[in-house]
Order: structure tokens, then sequence, then C-alpha cells
């Protein structure tokens, strides 16, 4: 059965403004959507026409320049691509009458297996042994069980909520922190983001998911690094600038912490000159937690679902707060 057409005039005007636009055209058609919205598709490196900003009503973007969304007297809903949107929230021509939705939840799978993957990296002799490998060593090094080891989850959102799932059946104790007080499954204790000091004092391995706000920022400071126990490791998935780097550093070379685990960073990627690269202790990983051959997939039938709602005037998934910033 064919889709029925809906009158030019009246059809709703879509800009998927990234280089993976007809992935996102072809959820919107098997969902039904082609023959009521007028698709239009850019790849990043291109500009929208006068026109174009014009008429457009909804938006699908990895980030748009300074000022642009001025010229777009019709916007009505944003969807991003990340889960994390400061970088739309804190902008002054995102009027609050635009609905701004986020990717929350597309990391629900890959990002916890590399998260784990980190804490095996941190306790297991892999990365060693495949030195030696190299340099033809037969050498039995002990590893470090992660049974019976706290991990503090600063920011038990969904991410969270599903490493510790995982975790938990790794017999690592799980606390963290919340702003909501109710339980989570395979967490033993939910501390109010005020009682940070509480898991660090607490914690082997410190995960950072927190989203980045004016509250956040900086978050991991010297005082903080200080809270943590010396054998304990700080891994940060959230965004980097939660952490202040110098303290950080300051911290692993001073032995304050046992050392650090990155994925993400201040500026990416993470300039050849940085102390990070040399600083024994910190391992560097080039923000790769959330990368997935099929992430687009997921956030394309995302997209689909809340296009879906939004044309039928119901609550979008994943839809952020602005007065919390997420």
């Amino acid at each position: 059965m064919e889709e029925a057409s809906t009158p030019e005039e009246t059809r709703l005007s879509a800009l998927l403004w990234l280089d993976e636009a007809e992935t996102y055209a072809q959820a919107l058609k098997r969902a039904g959507f082609g023959a009521s919205l007028d698709v239009q598709l850019l790849r990043s490196d291109q500009q929208p026409s006068d026109a174009q900003l014009a008429r457009t009503d909804i938006l699908l973007a990895r980030v748009a320049p300074p000022g642009l969304l001025a010229s777009m007297p019709k916007l009505r809903w944003i969807q991003a691509l990340t889960a994390g949107v400061e970088h739309w929230v804190s902008r002054p021509d995102l009027n609050p009458g635009i609905a701004l939705s986020c990717a929350r939840g597309t990391h629900r799978v890959q990002m916890p297996e590399n998260i784990l993957g980190a804490l095996f990296h941190l306790t297991k002799p892999y990365a060693q042994a495949t030195l030696d490998q190299r340099d033809r060593r037969w050498v039995r090094r002990f590893s470090e069980p992660l049974a019976g080891k706290t991990l503090g989850i600063l920011g038990l959102g969904e991410i969270g909520r599903e490493l510790a799932k995982k975790a938990s059946a790794l017999e690592l104790r799980v606390i963290g922190t919340r702003r909501a007080a109710d339980p989570v499954a395979q967490v033993e204790k939910i501390y109010p983001p005020e009682a940070t000091d509480e898991v660090l004092s607490q914690s082997d391995f410190v995960l950072l998911l927190l989203p980045l706000t004016p509250l956040t920022e900086g978050f991991m400071n010297a005082a903080r690094f200080k809270a943590m126990r010396s054998n304990a490791y700080l891994l940060n998935f959230g965004r980097g600038s939660l952490v202040v780097d110098s303290d950080l550093v300051e911290a692993v070379q001073a032995k304050t912490i046992a050392g650090a685990v990155l994925d993400v960073y201040r500026t990416e990627p993470l300039p050849a000159e940085h102390v990070f690269w040399l600083t024994e202790g910190i391992t560097v990983l080039p923000h790769i937690g959330g990368l997935d051959a099929h992430r687009d997939e997921t956030v394309a039938a995302m997209f689909a679902e809340n296009m879906g709602r939004f044309l039928a005037g119901d609550a979008l998934v994943a839809l952020v707060d602005r007065e919390r910033g997420y």
C-alpha cells in the first residue's frame, strides 16, 4: 500500500544536516513519514540556503554555526546526535520554545562494555603480555581480581545503571551518586551529589559519567583527588571538562591516586603536546567508549520514533531538561 501524500503547503520541513543523512532519511521512510515530510539532506560540509533555513521546522545535526538558529523562524524541534548536549543548551540562539532531544540511551551496550574493558586493562596483564610477546619474553605476571573491589559511579544514569548490572555479575560492589534517591538494581548504596566524597573515599575505581553543566565543570579537582584512595583509579567516560587536567596530572605523579583511564578531553583530538600523552599512569583512549559501527542506525530509529511522537503531539524520547542541561 502506497503512502498517502500530504499537500506541499502543509508538510513540515526536516533538515537532516550530517554526512550520514541518508541513513536517517531511510529510517523516516520505513516508518511511513516519507510522504508527509519535506526532507532535506545536506552533508556537514555544506551550508543550507536562506530558503532552506526559513522553512525548516525540524533539525537533525551534530552542531550548527553560532547564530544560525536565529535564521530559522519556524524551527520547533532539534534532534541532537549525542547524549551530551552542552554545545546546544549553551547557545544564546536556542529559543526556549524549541524542543531539544538527545541520543541518551543509544550507548547502552557499547559504553558499559568498553568501561569493563578499561577495568580489565587496569587489573590484568594483557597489555604487558603483548609487549613481552613482541620481545619473545616468557614472563608470568599476577593479575588483580575485580571481585570484591568497589566501583563508584558518579552519575547513575542509563549507562551507569546498565554497567551496574554487568559489574555486579563480576562480583564488584557498586555504589554511586544520583539526584533521585530511588533504588537502582545492583547498586548497594546511592548517595546524593553533595556526598560525592563518601563515594570517593570508598571506591577502588571512580567512574565519571556526569553530564557537563555549570555545576560539574572542573568537578574532579585537587580536593576531590585527595578524597580518593591512594590505590584508586579514575575513569572518565563522561566529558573532558569534568576534570581539571593539571590537578589530575599532579595527583597521578604524586601518587595521590594510582592512575587514570581517560576517553574524553577538553579538546579533541587531544593535542600532540598535551601532557596526558607522556604521563606515566594515565591511559589515553581516543574517545571510543561509545563508538559503534551501527550507532547511526540506532540513533536513526530513535529519531523516527521521536518523529512519530512529534507529529502526534506526544512527549519526545530523551527530551532535554534545559535547566539541568541534560
